[in-house]
C-alpha cells in the first residue's frame, strides 16, 4: 500500500479532504523523523515503536578490490509492533 492510497482511504473513510489528510500524514511523517534523528524513540500504544537500534562496528570485504574494510558503528530506525498488531498479522494467513 502507498502512501497515495492510504490518503485515499483515510479521506473515503472520514470524509475529509485529501490534501487535509496528506497534510497530516506528512507532518506526522516529519515529527517521528525529526523525533528519532534527536535520538528518541517514539511509541504507540497499540500500534507499535519506532525504536534506534545500534549496530557495532565490524569488518566487511570489498569483493571488487579484495580488500578488508571497517563499517563503522552506527545507528539505524528500526519498527517493533505492539503485540496485538504482531498476532493479528501472524493469525492472517
Amino acid at each position: 500500500m502507498t502512501k497515495a492510497e492510504i490518503v485515499a482511504q483515510i479521506s473515503r473513510q472520514s470524509g475529509i479532504e485529501k490534501t487535509v489528510v496528506m497534510t497530516v500524514i506528512e507532518s506526522f511523517m516529519e515529527n517521528v523523523k525529526e523525533s528519532m534523528v534527536a535520538g528518541n524513540e517514539v511509541f504507540l500504544r497499540g500500534f507499535g515503536s519506532f525504536i534506534i537500534k545500534r549496530r557495532a562496528e565490524k569488518t566487511a570485504r570489498n569483493i571488487s578490490k579484495n580488500t578488508t574494510i571497517k563499517i563503522p558503528a552506527h545507528n539505524i530506525p528500526a519498527f517493533k509492533p505492539a503485540k496485538a498488531f504482531l498476532n493479528a498479522v501472524k493469525e492472517n494467513k
